[in-house]
């Protein structure tokens, strides 16, 4: 019977073998097998794991392989065990309708879910669009000029938001007042957060009329509040600008349709979460978060941007803007850490305005307001003392200390979710979902009668008129014309053939290892059992999610060799900093106050160093040497000067540069002597699974991928998933939660750190993903899997070897599941750069390697374990004719400014439209391989513009005359 390891790994074994007779790895050389020969190569034998023997096997937490079958069964009882309960706990989380539309064209669309971030943006136009979308609704809504490409969730929105405030105000002072009637898990996060760079946090109760600090740098708002209460903050944010600071402002989008906006009202700066635009709770995520700032403040935004530039041909054309901002570029200097987005879950929130409209999106938010008024007047006329009058959503009633019990009775009595937000008061929150009979079982719990006639409030009786809205939105014809089903599933199919995803090829990036997202590991992630959890549900709602969980950070502290592991980073860049949180912890506890200085490789991922700032760590960087490893002497004369205050030392693991660095247990020791703690970082770590473990050399914390190891998709940029695994005395600094169902952890670990994520356990609505990949694979499965991604790519190596220098190799001429192809030498020999190479393999149906990192000039090919030989060869064969026809150009076939390489890629109207005038022929421009001629991908747009779009910043939808 075929296993699903044989359905995930794409090389067959008769492909395997012939792989492994072109890297002269003949079938005697290990009794274990070829496939092993070529692992005792690549891996140094000092980590080294050998295959587990059957003892070893049963002894493993992860149980055997099971069947696709087995494990969706499996999935169907831990489902049984979570009970989903009409959940009206609100604080930033409510049930909302995903149209069925959204969730099988989009959630449920390979289309969407398995495509990368629009690094390539000729052919990522589909979700470039769909994202400039997304950013026009919220800038819309909230008022203010420019809005990124969504955040990781409303709490680190406005962490976020917080540090652009500190660097964009002049005021001389790291005092930042922060709202009273912010949500709990805001407050927890902000403090976290704040604690590490030096902020000083002044929690003001606004809406009462408590004066602000003197000095400070900036305040937070949050509007409405998380007591449900409306109320006019423009004069606590003229006095935030009177004191030189700027005004953050947390809001609601629904509640914004009949809101004044915050830009209306004068903030700089808007925040929040757009779950409740179709994206089911998930038990906290994922969710795009959103962020907007008023004009003069672009530059300043954490993230990722869309804008508008031009092609080739001077058409409108999107691309990601103003890239040098980011942290993988400005690494130590970078003021945000994050280097994703929530593409996935910020394209259905944005389809959801796109189905709505202004006129949906406001019906939708009056019928809110309207079962809250109604709510809010069965409570008075029953005797109930409702805390606010003017409120959206939210209500809250007292009831001295006897608020566990009324939260008890709803449960239990009607499968009812009320918040507890103190022992004495009640907080009730209606959303789009919930009906008129459990308004009528509200009133009951509160003494209610259980019968009575009525009538909708309306809106204007609950919000303050001062407050309403008068400003139009979402004006755009896009939010206008895709009302029917048929017209919106159109317009998404369209979309989709404008974008090249996992679906239609191979796409090799390097350090992103983009294998299959199968359709069985997704399968779970619509069910309601999991999609429609709240995260702040009682742990008896979700004991199917708690034993997940548990299960999932017990395979992942056995497979990395470490003793706990933290699910609640939603993104590897949230892991890093909660890994080396947990250290600053350790060091703190143990008195050692001086320990802030973090060694960082300069081959290193942009997010580490930036990481480390936000941790509050003094970057220092150690050399690399020629082939790529860590310089040892640098490393060891860097120890020395800072042995006093080492914190840290963060590297990759196999390095950046694609090879397993052979020194590397003598490297985490040197830092262990010197009372340093090893960060690893585990973005590699499809390299390593099965064959040697990060606590085992030498690691005490690192962060692991989700979406890149364990096949979380990653839908277009995000979402993402970056837990923390780390070793048992760092384990008490691992990130803790106020609102956590339980304190203890698999492993009866208790953490104790600060909060990272919005929600407890992240975006836990997509951990059955990885659940199954691992059930299915099993241990044996995982190993398999590690030995076919370095095989593949160690094939291309080879076979591209003699025609692209590798960069870097292992001491044995391996290299692990990635490798370096050397452009320069090209570009000196031809004129043709490593643009024009991924832009001509856009004309061969390929999306690029990664281009120029961690090396300028160079592609960095990944193939992963999931692409069969066929595809393998498919590339292969594309890159060796791209560099026949550079050695064309150069031998004057073509000219050096009109040849294929420099006007790829080419779209269809390109080759047909007027008379063709260059020194190719048009079947050279489109048709280079034969094979292409019945299965041709054809890009939108010619190639873009990028210095265009950064000096004409445009990052909302042009209106429709430019596309004329």
């Amino acid at each position: 019977m075929v296993s699903f390891a044989d359905r995930h790994i794409g090389p067959t074994a008769d492909a395997q073998r012939r792989m492994l007779d072109a890297l002269g790895i003949g079938p005697d050389v290990d009794p274990e097998g070829p496939l092993e020969a070529l692992m005792t190569e690549a891996v140094p034998s000092s980590i080294f794991t050998a295959a587990p023997s059957e003892s070893a096997l049963a002894d493993s937490s992860i149980p055997a392989a099971a069947s696709e079958t087995e494990a969706l069964a499996e999935l169907r009882s831990l489902a049984a065990r979570n009970t989903v309960n009409r959940p009206m706990i609100g604080l930033g989380y409510y049930g909302t309708i995903t149209p069925q539309v959204i969730q099988r064209n989009v959630l449920e669309n390979p289309s969407w879910y398995t495509a990368y971030t629009p690094y390539q943006p000729e052919i990522s136009q589909g979700r470039l669009e769909a994202l400039i979308n997304f950013q026009t609704m919220v800038a819309d809504l909230t008022g203010l000029s420019t809005a990124n490409a969504s955040m990781l969730d409303e709490s680190t929105a406005v962490a976020e938001g917080m540090l652009l405030a500190r660097r964009a105000s002049k005021a001389k002072t790291d005092v930042f007042a922060v709202d009273a009637d912010a949500l709990p898990q805001t407050r927890a996060l902000l403090e976290n957060r704040a604690d590490a760079v030096g902020i000083r946090l002044v929690t003001v109760d606004f809406a009462a009329g408590e004066q602000l600090p003197a000095d400070l740098f900036g305040v937070f708002v949050q509007y409405p509040g998380a007591s449900g209460r409306v109320w006019d903050p423009s004069a606590v944010i003229d006095a935030a600008h009177l004191a030189g600071g700027l005004a953050v402002v947390a809001a609601d989008l629904l509640a914004l349709t009949l809101l004044t906006s915050p830009g209306a009202l004068g903030a700089d700066v808007a925040v929040g979460t757009t779950q409740r635009f179709g994206v089911p709770m998930g038990f906290g995520g994922p969710h795009a978060g959103y962020m907007a700032v008023r004009a003069g403040l672009e530059r300043q935004l954490p993230g990722r941007l869309v804008g508008v530039s031009v092609d080739a041909d001077g058409k409108p054309a999107y691309r990601l803007s103003l890239q040098t901002r980011e942290q993988h570029i400005r690494r130590e200097k970078a003021t945000s850490n994050i280097c994703t987005a929530q593409v996935l879950l910020a394209v259905m929130a944005s389809m959801y305005a796109v189905y709505h409209g202004p006129d949906g999106l406001t019906a939708i938010a009056r019928s809110v307001a309207g079962k809250a008024g109604l709510l809010r007047s069965w409570l008075v006329e029953d005797g109930a003392d409702v805390v606010h009058d003017a409120f959206f959503d939210t209500l809250q009633v007292r009831v001295t200390g006897r608020a566990a019990e009324y939260v008890e009775q709803a449960h239990h009595g009607y499968g009812i979710l009320l918040c507890a937000a103190d022992a004495d008061t009640v907080g009730i929150s209606v959303d789009e979902t919930t009906t008129v009979d459990e308004l009528l079982q509200v009133a009951r719990v509160f003494g209610g009668r259980a019968e009575r006639a009525f009538a909708f409030v309306g809106v204007a009786n609950a919000l303050p008129e001062g407050l309403l809205r008068r400003e139009e939105f979402l004006t755009h014809p896009v939010f206008h014309a895709h009302r029917s089903e048929t017209a919106m599933m159109r317009y998404l199919k369209s979309l989709a053939d404008r974008d090249y995803a996992l679906d239609r090829g191979m796409i090799p990036l390097g350090s992103c290892t983009m294998k299959l997202n199968a359709a069985t590991e997704m399968a779970a992630i619509t069910w309601p059992e999991f999609a429609g959890i709240h995260p702040f549900a009682p742990a008896s709602d979700v004991a199917g999610y708690l034993e997940l969980i548990d299960q999932l950070e017990a395979w992942l502290a056995e497979v990395t060799g470490y003793d706990a592991v933290s699910l609640q980073p939603n993104a590897g860049s949230q892991g890093e900093l909660a890994g080396l949180l947990a250290i600053r912890g350790y060091h703190l506890a143990n008195g050692d106050e001086q320990r802030t200085v973090c060694l960082i490789p300069s081959s290193a991922h942009g997010t580490n160093a930036a990481s480390a700032v936000l941790a509050g760590m003094k970057v220092v960087v150690v050399a690399c040497d020629e082939l790529g490893n860590v310089d040892l002497d640098d490393l060891r004369a860097k120890i020395q000067v800072h042995a006093e205050e080492l914190s840290a030392l963060m590297i990759t693991y196999p390095s950046t540069h694609g090879v397993y660095e052979h020194d590397v247990v003598e490297i985490t020791s040197a830092v262990h002597d010197a009372g340093g703690q090893v960060y690893v970082d585990g973005a590699n770590l499809n390299a390593l699974l099965g064959y040697a473990r990060f606590g085992d050399l030498g690691g005490d914390v690192s962060h692991l991928n989700l979406h890149k190891t364990f096949a979380i998709p990653h839908g277009g940029g995000g979402p993402g998933v970056g837990p923390v695994a780390a070793k048992a005395h760092l384990a008490p600094y691992l990130p803790s939660h106020p609102l956590a169902q339980r304190a203890e952890h698999a492993g009866g670990h208790v953490f104790a750190g600060g909060v990272v994520s919005g929600a407890p356990y992240g975006s836990a609505g997509v951990l059955p993903i990885s659940w199954a990949y691992v059930r299915m694979m099993g241990g044996a499965g995982l190993r398999r899997a590690t030995a076919a991604a370095v095989l593949s790519a160690n094939y291309i190596a080879a076979r591209l070897g003699e025609h692209y220098p590798v960069l870097y190799t292992g001491e044995n001429g391996r290299v692990a599941h990635e490798c370096i192809l050397d452009l320069r030498p090209l570009k000196e020999a031809t004129g043709i750069t490593v643009d024009d190479v991924a832009k001509r393999l856009i004309d061969y149906g390929f999306h690029a390697p990664t281009m120029s990192f961690p090396v300028a000039g160079t592609l960095m090919v990944e193939p992963t374990e999931s692409e069969d030989l066929g595809e393998i060869e498919r590339f292969i064969e594309a890159m060796i004719q791209i560099k026949a026809e550079a050695d064309a150009v150069a031998a004057g076939r073509w000219p050096a400014d009109d040849n294929p390489l420099v006007h790829a890629p080419h779209t269809a109207v390109s080759l047909i439209a007027g008379e063709w005038t260059h020194a190719y022929t048009r079947e050279e421009a489109a048709y280079p391989v034969h094979a292409l001629i019945t299965g041709k991908y054809w890009p939108p747009v010619r190639r873009i513009d990028q210095a265009y779009g950064d000096r004409n910043l445009v990052c909302a939808c042009p209106p429709i005359e430019a596309f004329a």
